[in-house]
């Protein structure tokens, strides 16, 4: 019982210092994760939304991807439209590019090999794969708005969600190796989640580390929990007993929109929504990150915010966001 308590006392004061070592805040630049597939499946123009993100909320730092089901969706027929003219509006607007390449990229559904893998006869080998991200990071590689390559999404959790059978973690410590040969001027971020892994293969693994941050979620049955109780500290000291460099730890997606399960924004009511993300939640989440000591964070959800405005008529999430990136 002795034992027992001094082990519960030594819990409580680690608790208790990482809240006392969260009060410090730190200056935090704020960059933006957008995907166009996303904002088209919520109705808008997503060149609109992408255009409008550049010039009125004017972040330093964005985050897109070259998704290979996309890019290669028929074998060995490359089409590089979309993450053209997304460098190309970048450049323009001297903003700077993590993008993402690999099978696994942000947003649903998660994973994004081609159809045309193990159909018709063509399975999955290093050889498709390699091909894919070879003509990426050649084209791209020379890019005045290019700044780091982002190899998977969370490449080693160990739970799988979203259509990810044709995944090959196995594949991606030569894949890392393979867009280093390739373009030795530029690093590479790899990311992971951030309440739900150690961090270990990631950070070894990379350059850069960038990790998820959610603090409010609700599981299929509708329930919420929230992460509130976790103090930001721990991310730094969690940082820190991997032997991370804080000056090259960003937050890759931190949570700016609701979350949710089965349903979207268009059949949501917005209150419903509002559980899970209101101006106050965002507020919380903004300021919570300033706790922790990363020098960027990438915020997730301006497509919400855009459809939240044009479609709802509420601009309290653009303007939030967008006279947050101005102070910096």
């Amino acid at each position: 019982m002795k034992f027992l308590l001094i082990v519960l006392a030594l819990i409580i004061l680690l608790y208790l210092s990482l809240w006392l070592f969260s009060k410090k805040n730190y200056p935090v630049e704020f960059g933006i994760s957008f995907n166009h597939n996303h904002a088209q499946s919520l109705g808008l123009d997503w060149r609109d939304v992408y255009t409008d993100m550049l010039a009125e909320l004017k972040p330093k730092h964005i985050r897109i991807a070259a998704m290979w089901n996309e890019v290669e969706k028929d074998k060995g027929v490359y089409n590089f439209e979309n993450v053209d003219w997304m460098m190309q509006k970048a450049e323009e607007n001297n903003t700077k590019v993590i993008l993402v390449v690999g099978q696994k990229a942000p947003r649903w559904p998660e994973c994004h090999v081609p159809d045309w893998i193990n159909t018709n006869g063509d399975e999955f080998n290093s050889a498709h794969l390699f091909d894919y991200v070879k003509e990426i990071v050649n084209r791209y590689k020379g890019s005045s708005a290019l700044e780091l390559w982002q190899v998977e999404n969370e490449p080693f959790i160990k739970f799988r969600f979203g259509e990810c059978s044709k995944y090959r973690e196995e594949l991606v410590g030569d894949e890392i190796n393979f867009v280093r040969e390739l373009d030795p001027s530029h690093d590479i971020i790899i990311t992971d989640s951030g309440e739900l892994s150690t961090w270990r293969k990631a950070i070894k693994a990379s350059n850069y580390f960038g990790t998820t941050l959610y603090r409010i979620v609700r599981n299929p049955k509708g329930d919420i929990f929230t992460y509130d109780w976790l103090p930001p500290a721990t991310y730094r000291w969690k940082a820190k007993i991997m032997g991370q460099d804080m000056n090259k730890m960003f937050i890759s997606e931190l949570q700016a929109e609701p979350w949710f399960t089965s349903s979207n924004p268009s059949d949501t009511p917005l209150e419903i929504q509002e559980q899970t993300m209101n101006p106050a939640r965002l507020r919380q989440h903004i300021d919570y990150t300033k706790k922790i000591g990363v020098e960027r964070v990438y915020l997730w959800g301006v497509e919400w915010w855009y459809w939240v405005k044009e479609i709802r008529g509420d601009s309290r999430y653009w303007n939030m966001i967008r006279n947050e990136i101005s102070r910096e």
